[in-house]
């Protein structure tokens, strides 16, 4: 049985890596400008991101009077934006590819900053009758390593030589796509019990709550043309799961139900968000198909 968090551990680290490498092969400061101009999206997004993100999750965990771990998976992931994944969704909804990626990038180096505070404010608050408490310097360090430093090296070969990160980018992102669903089915075979538990609870019904109310935050609060709004709601919907289930390992010995929750709410983010960015692209494919 150690063999699995052995290889969870490993498959979590080189994700991370590779995810924020690809992040910042695609980057060009121009991109970055682009978006930056939009000075009220922008501080939205971030706002939204850091700010009502997890106090909405931690409104949702007492609400539900969820259990220990389930609060504990809920402030880890409502805690952390800034998902990679919702570059790709924001392809489902047809809307503005370049903004998500832009927007993704931002909420995730920063993220790797303020991710661990934020999670240990949340869980203090929770008043959960337990001594739970985040190694916030410890985890600070380790996220920074993991994604700062990848991000940076990526956007300045992006800079020095296109061409190479171009390449580069191809593999980088093949590698951390096929990683996430090593680290999500390693996360199952770790917890399945805990997972098939799950079907029906409240902790399920509060993910799902939470991811829709986010993605509409996101949209409605964004200025723009509609695939721009479009965007803004997607990246609000999933979690950056690496720094998450690092939490799980560095803080928590990488704790079963916690873990098993953990993958199940991100399933559940998933499934959500991707309904409603094939919901958003509805007229875009149908106006595509008239022309």
């Amino acid at each position: 049985m150690e063999t699995i968090p052995a290889l969870f551990n490993i498959s979590l680290t080189v994700f991370i890596v590779a995810t924020m490498l690809t992040a910042g092969f695609g980057t060009t400061v121009a991109q970055l400008r682009g978006v930056l101009s939009n000075v009220w999206l922008v501080g939205t997004v971030l706002f939204i991101g850091f700010v009502i993100r997890p106090l909405i999750g931690f409104g949702a965990a007492e609400l539900f009077q969820l259990s220990v771990a389930g609060f504990v998976a809920t402030a880890l992931l409502w805690s952390c934006p800034g998902a990679p994944i919702g570059v790709k969704l924001a392809m489902t909804a047809e809307a503005d590819v370049n903004s998500a990626a832009v927007l993704q990038v931002l909420l995730a180096s920063i993220g790797s900053i303020t991710f661990a505070p934020t999670a240990n404010a949340v869980i203090s608050a929770g008043n959960l009758d337990t001594d739970i408490s985040i190694p916030v310097g410890d985890l600070i360090k380790t996220i920074v390593v993991l994604q700062l430093v990848p991000f940076g090296i990526g956007m300045v070969t992006r800079h020095w030589s296109a061409a190479r990160a171009t390449e580069w980018r191809d593999s980088s992102s093949r590698i951390a796509g096929n990683l996430f669903w090593v680290v999500l089915a390693l996360s199952i075979l770790g917890s399945w019990e805990t997972i098939i538990d799950l079907i029906g609870q409240r902790v399920l019904l509060a993910s799902i709550a939470v991811t829709i109310l986010m993605i509409l935050i996101g949209r409605f609060t964004a200025r723009g043309d509609e695939e721009t709004k479009d965007s803004a709601g997607i990246v609000q919907g999933c979690t950056n799961s690496g720094p998450a289930f690092a939490a799980v390992a560095i803080a928590f010995d990488g704790d079963p139900e916690i873990l098993g929750i953990m993958t199940a709410l991100l399933l559940v983010q998933i499934c959500v968000t991707l309904l409603l960015a094939s919901y958003f692209a509805r007229d875009r494919v149908t106006a595509e198909a008239a022309a």
